[in-house]
């Protein structure tokens, strides 16, 4: 295989990649911020007493747990207008598709690193005459946070490399961005191992910054053991 690679005709496009990138970066901020708030309410629920809390929470998350991600964009682009008789277009489409299915994963980071921290330290802060919401503000969640970290950036990490799939939407994320340029060049060895590339390093430079934190926040449990 003689195959000549050529960057050149792809870095003449370097602006249409460098839009998607944009257009991929606000969907997956977006989404994991409102996800994030999702996934908190699911996860109260979860851990609710009330069976009617609890098992609607609880369908909500296997729901998005056991169906492809690509069905939920499909069903909030094509199916959801025609029940609400309202058309979403493809970027409200994709943050739709996008939230509701990380909110359902995020709920459960949130609940096993909740329930994660011993009953004795629920104990101890009420010994000390703190109420539920205290104990859990000041005590549970600092420690449960760090046990937190490490499945909520790999939930993170997988919603950033999901935005390809807004791509099947039309919308003008880096993946559809890279198949416009494709469709110019005639080059998709070199248009899609720079895609793979840019996924790449802003994955690998957004993991070190969360082991940093790991650590920070590990170095911090020590002292206050300590």
């Amino acid at each position: 295989m003689n195959y000549q690679w050529d960057f050149a005709a792809v870095w003449e496009y370097r602006q249409m990649l460098f839009d998607g990138a944009l257009g991929s970066l606000r969907i997956a901020v977006v989404a994991i911020l409102v996800g994030v708030l999702i996934g908190a309410v699911l996860a109260a629920m979860r851990m609710s007493s009330r069976a009617l809390l609890r098992w609607p929470a609880l369908a909500f998350i296997e729901w998005y747990r056991n169906t492809p991600p690509i069905v939920h964009f499909f069903w909030a682009f094509y199916a959801l207008p025609v029940l609400l008789k309202v058309s979403l277009d493809p970027y409200l489409a994709a943050i739709l598709a996008l939230s509701t299915q990380s909110g359902a994963f995020y709920a459960e980071v949130f609940r096993g690193g909740v329930q994660s921290i011993e009953r004795g330290q629920w104990e101890g802060a009420r010994a000390l005459g703190m109420r539920s919401a205290q104990a859990l503000r000041r005590v549970i969640l600092p420690q449960a946070l760090q046990r937190m970290l490490p499945p909520f950036m790999e939930r993170s990490f997988e919603l950033i490399k999901t935005t390809a799939l807004a791509s099947t939407l039309a919308y003008s994320d880096l993946l559809y961005q890279a198949m416009q340029v494709n469709s110019i060049t005639f080059r998709p060895l070199e248009v899609y191992t720079v895609v793979a590339a840019i996924f790449f390093i802003a994955l690998f430079v957004l993991s070190l910054g969360a082991h940093c934190i790991e650590r920070r926040l590990a170095r911090a449990g020590g002292l206050l053991a300590s």
